[in-house]
């Protein structure tokens, strides 16, 4: 437990260490990678490159040492980060890594001076607060998975059923397990974590559920769409090494971006590959008959994922109205319902007049930016705009 005066030091220094965050944000994360190379498959490569790893992990640590006396106004922070732990299974073992080196790059960042005991000490105590939150809810996670049916804790090994082309980037891969037991169901929305091994490293990714477990007669089974991304090195080798008949480890479901019962109006908005998880939402709603507007933003035809599968649900629910939106147009390609980029003036056109609707976005960044500021503009209240990121996460505004 800390004391008055420790929650007045870690207060305090909170805004030095967010005026110097990029230099804290790098030597913290160098250190971690190079002391400690076991997180290493916790985190992802371009992720890590790119920086947006470093700095979610970092600014998630300064979130909550600025809320710590009112953990309340974390809002939906702490219960992401939770769930994208357990997707890759970070375990008790990996939190005193992580603290050793968030207090070396505090005194290193800050100077002796500045960093003195007493401030590592107050840091040191309010990391172990934490810590301690997020493994006994983690903790709570893993049994619950374990214990549910089908459920499991852990890796589990599971076979590649089938691998179907859903666009020029899009490949979609169905899992049942190798031991041929039954399978932990999910919620709308959530993701799977996945353990391989590419070019002698471990790697560890979460990708979406692309649709439900059971569909259309087929046995369970987990479906992830997986974008080819020029530099990934799992979307990579799942696209050129992973055929019918691979074996791969997945870790239980996970994630708090579900889709919430509800009889209001369902807008779902997606960009390029976000439209994974809004797929198995879709597919969810629609058996409640409420109104759906599922509306895609993608480049072009060519990548677009899943067009013939909504409109042929489209066509045998007439609650369901699809509209898509290409940046370009190919010579040859089936013509999209508007052109260049979604933006509030297409929304006032495609969104019911009552704006009191529950909308679900998922996307790139920018495009996830402009959807949120398009929604507020056209009147949807903020607290029924959810969305989920690909990758760490980062603020909209």
């Amino acid at each position: 437990m800390l004391t008055e005066a420790q929650l007045a030091i870690v207060k305090s220094t909170v805004p030095l260490l967010e005026s110097g965050g990029e230099a804290l944000t790098t030597h913290f994360y160098q250190m971690l990678m190079r002391d400690y190379p076991q997180v290493r498959p916790l985190f992802n490569r371009t992720h890590q490159a790119s920086g947006d790893q470093p700095r979610a992990l970092a600014n998630g640590v300064l979130m909550y040492a600025r809320h710590i006396d009112r953990l309340e106004e974390l809002g939906p922070l702490a219960a992401q980060i939770i769930n994208k732990h357990v997707a890759v299974q970070v375990m008790p073992e990996h939190y005193p890594m992580v603290g050793d080196c968030l207090l070396r790059a505090i005194r290193e960042v800050l100077g002796a001076d500045i960093a003195t005991d007493a401030v590592i000490d107050a840091w040191g105590a309010a990391y172990g607060q934490l810590a301690d939150i997020l493994i006994g809810a983690e903790r709570q996670q893993y049994d619950s998975k374990a214990e549910a049916p089908g459920g499991w804790r852990g890796g589990r090994h599971f076979v590649v059923s089938r691998k179907v082309a859903e666009s020029e980037e899009i490949t979609s891969f169905y899992f049942v397990p190798q031991d041929g037991g039954s399978l932990l169901d999910f919620e709308p929305g959530q993701y799977i974590g996945l353990r391989m091994t590419v070019d002698g490293e471990e790697q560890r990714r979460q990708y979406s559920l692309s649709a439900p477990l059971r569909q259309n007669g087929q046995p369970a089974q987990y479906r992830i769409s997986v974008k080819r991304e020029a530099n990934g090195k799992v979307s990579r080798h799942l696209h050129d090494q992973i055929h019918v008949g691979s074996v791969v480890e997945l870790f239980p479901p996970s994630g708090e971006f579900t889709l919430t019962a509800s009889t209001r109006p369902l807008v779902l908005i997606s960009g390029g590959v976000g439209i994974t998880p809004m797929m198995s939402m879709l597919v969810a709603a629609l058996p409640s008959g409420r109104p759906v507007h599922f509306i895609h933003a993608a480049r072009h035809a060519g990548v677009h994922a899943f067009r013939s599968a909504l409109e042929e649900l489209a066509a045998r629910h007439p609650q369901l109205q699809v509209r898509f939106c290409y940046e370009n147009q190919r010579a040859g390609d089936v013509a999209p319902h508007a052109h260049g980029f979604i933006d509030a003036a297409l929304l006032q056109q495609w969104l019911p007049a009552d704006r009191d609707v529950d909308a679900y976005f998922v996307g790139p960044k920018p495009f996830m930016k402009a959807i949120r500021q398009a929604l507020e503009e056209l009147g949807v209240p903020a607290a029924q705009a959810r969305y989920e990121f690909f990758g760490p996460a980062a603020a909209l505004q």
